[in-house]
C-alpha cells in the first residue's frame, strides 16, 4: 500500500461506479472525495487543490470534457483522466487532445487503475515543478550574475536551469556585450561540476599557434624555448567546465583537433605521446552568425552539432529596453561601493538619454558608461555632461511620420504601427504601450501586416 498524500477526486453520477472506485483508491493509500455531478466537481476543484481528478465522461449538469475545458480556462494545476464507456472511446481520444491524461473504460480495470494513476501524479508533479519554477523566475531582476526581468531574459533563465546539471554541451549565441561569458558560469555554477574548476578561453586573443598549446598544452622540449611542460586548459577544466568563446575564429585544423578531444575524452600534449584523458564540459559562444559560418565552411558541421546539443541566444539589450533601468541601478550600487561613492541616482534627462540610445556594445557598453558616469560624477545624481560624446552627439530621429493625404486608414496604421516598432528598438511591449493598444492587439495587427515573427 502506498504512503502517499495525493488528493483525487471521482467525479461520477454511477453510485455503484463512484464507490467502487473509491474504496480501490483508498486502500491504495490515497487521498479520495467524491462528486455525483460535473458542477458539484468543479466547485470541489474552486475550493481545493487536487493533484488528479477522474472525470465520467457523460454527467448531469457537466460532462466531463466541460469539465477539462473549464479547467484548462481556469489553469487550475489538477491533471485529468476521462472514464467512459466502450462507445465513446473516440470522444475519449479527443479529450486527450484536449489536455486530459489518459483515459478508461468501463468497467474500469484496477490492475489498469493502478497502473496510470501513478504515471498521471507523476506528470502532475512536474507540471506544478515547472509552473512553480515558472512562477519563481518571473519574480527574479537577477539570476546569477545575469540581470533582467524582460521575457526573452526569463526564457534564457529557463534554459539555463534546464540545462546546467545535464551532461550536454551548449553553445551561446549573441552579440559581443551581451553577457555570454556570464551565462556559461551561471551554468557552471549551477551544475554538479559546480566544485571544479572553470576554464574561460577567448579563442580570438591568441594566434593559431598559441592557441593550440593554450588548449591543450605542450611537453618539456616541444618547441624552441618550451624548457617546462606545461598543462593545456582541457586538462586544467578535468572534471570541470571549459568556456570556449569566439569558437568560429579557430582555424579548421584546431576544430578538428577539439572534435576529436570531445569525442574520445582525450587528447595528446604538443610534443608528447602519451594520450591523456580527460572529464570536461563544454560551454562554446560566438557572436557570429552561425548558419553563415556553417554554410561558409568556416565553422565544421560535425563539430557544431557535438557542441550544439543546447542552443541559447542572447538578446542584444535594444531588445530588452525595460531591463536598462535595473541595469544602470545595479551598475550604480556596484561602482559607487568600488569608488566608495554614494550617488543616489540619474537625472531625469540623464535616463532618458540612456534609455533611447540604442547600445550596439550591448551590456558591457552600458556598464562602461555607467562607471565612467560614477568616475566623474561629483554631486548626487548623474547628469548628462559625464556622459561620452558619443551618446551626447548620437542622432536621435525624430518620432514624426509623414502620411500623405489619400492613404487609406489601413495603410497609415500599418505605417504608424511599424515606426512606433522601430523606435522602440523592436520591443513590442513598449511599442504597444506607446500605441495605447494591448500587446494581444498588436501581435494580431502585425499578423495581418505580415511582420510578426511569433
Amino acid at each position: 500500500m502506498s504512503n502517499t498524500k495525493e488528493k483525487i477526486l471521482i467525479a461520477d453520477d454511477e453510485e455503484p461506479i463512484l464507490f467502487g472506485l473509491m474504496e480501490l483508491l483508498k486502500e491504495e493509500g490515497y487521498r479520495v472525495s467524491s462528486a455525483r455531478d460535473g458542477q458539484e466537481a468543479m466547485e470541489k476543484l474552486k475550493q481545493d487543490d487536487y493533484d488528479l481528478l477522474l472525470a465520467d465522461l457523460k454527467m448531469p449538469k457537466l460532462d466531463g470534457l466541460q469539465i477539462l475545458d473549464k479547467i484548462n480556462k481556469q489553469n487550475l494545476l489538477t491533471e485529468v483522466i476521462i472514464i467512459t464507456g466502450k462507445g465513446s472511446i473516440d470522444t475519449a481520444v479527443e479529450a486527450m487532445k484536449a489536455g486530459a491524461y489518459d483515459y478508461l473504460t468501463k468497467p474500469v480495470e484496477p490492475d489498469r487503475l493502478r497502473t496510470i494513476i501513478p504515471k498521471a501524479l507523476e506528470h502532475h508533479r512536474l507540471l506544478v515543478s515547472h509552473k512553480e519554477l515558472e512562477q519563481q523566475i518571473k519574480q527574479l531582476t537577477q539570476y546569477e550574475d545575469l540581470i533582467g526581468q524582460s521575457p526573452q531574459m526569463q526564457e534564457v533563465y529557463k534554459l539555463i536551469e534546464a540545462v546546467a546539471d545535464s551532461t550536454a554541451n551548449v553553445i551561446i549565441t549573441g552579440e559581443s556585450g551581451t553577457g555570454k561569458e556570464l551565462v556559461a558560469r551561471a551554468i557552471h555554477r549551477k551544475s554538479s561540476r559546480r566544485e571544479k574548476p572553470f576554464i574561460a578561453v577567448n579563442c580570438s586573443a591568441f594566434p593559431e599557434n598559441i592557441l593550440e598549446n593554450e588548449l591543450f598544452g605542450h611537453e618539456k622540449g616541444a618547441f624552441t624555448g618550451a624548457l617546462n611542460e606545461k598543462p593545456g586548459c582541457f586538462e586544467m577544466a578535468d572534471r570541470g567546465t571549459i568556456f570556449l568563446d569566439e569558437i568560429g575564429e579557430m582555424s579548421l585544423e584546431t576544430q578538428a583537433k577539439i572534435l576529436r578531444a570531445l569525442e574520445e575524452r582525450r587528447f595528446r600534449r604538443l610534443g608528447g605521446k602519451k594520450e591523456i584523458e580527460v572529464d570536461v564540459r563544454v560551454v562554446a559562444a560566438t557572436n557570429q552568425n552561425l548558419k553563415q559560418a556553417l554554410d561558409e565552411k568556416r565553422l565544421r558541421e560535425d563539430l557544431y552539432y557535438r557542441l550544439a546539443v543546447v542552443e541559447i541566444d542572447l538578446p542584444p539589450l535594444r531588445e530588452r529596453v525595460d531591463d536598462v533601468p535595473l541595469l544602470i541601478n545595479a551598475f550604480l550600487k556596484y561602482f559607487n561601493e568600488k569608488n566608495h561613492k554614494t550617488i543616489k541616482g540619474l537625472s531625469p534627462q540623464c535616463r532618458d538619454t540612456l534609455m533611447k540610445y540604442p547600445w550596439h556594445g550591448n551590456v558591457r557598453e552600458l556598464k562602461n558608461v555607467i562607471e565612467r558616469a560614477v568616475i566623474l560624477t561629483t554631486s548626487d545624481n548623474i547628469d548628462v555632461n559625464v556622459l561620452p560624446e558619443r551618446i551626447l552627439s548620437y542622432k536621435f530621429e525624430s518620432p514624426a511620420i509623414m502620411i500623405p493625404l489619400g492613404t487609406t486608414v489601413e495603410e497609415a496604421e500599418k505605417q504608424l504601427i511599424f515606426r512606433t516598432l522601430e523606435m522602440e528598438n523592436n520591443n513590442k511591449t513598449r511599442a504597444a504601450r506607446s500605441l495605447g493598444i494591448s500587446l494581444k492587439t498588436l501581435h494580431n495587427k502585425l499578423g495581418k501586416y505580415g511582420k510578426d515573427e511569433n
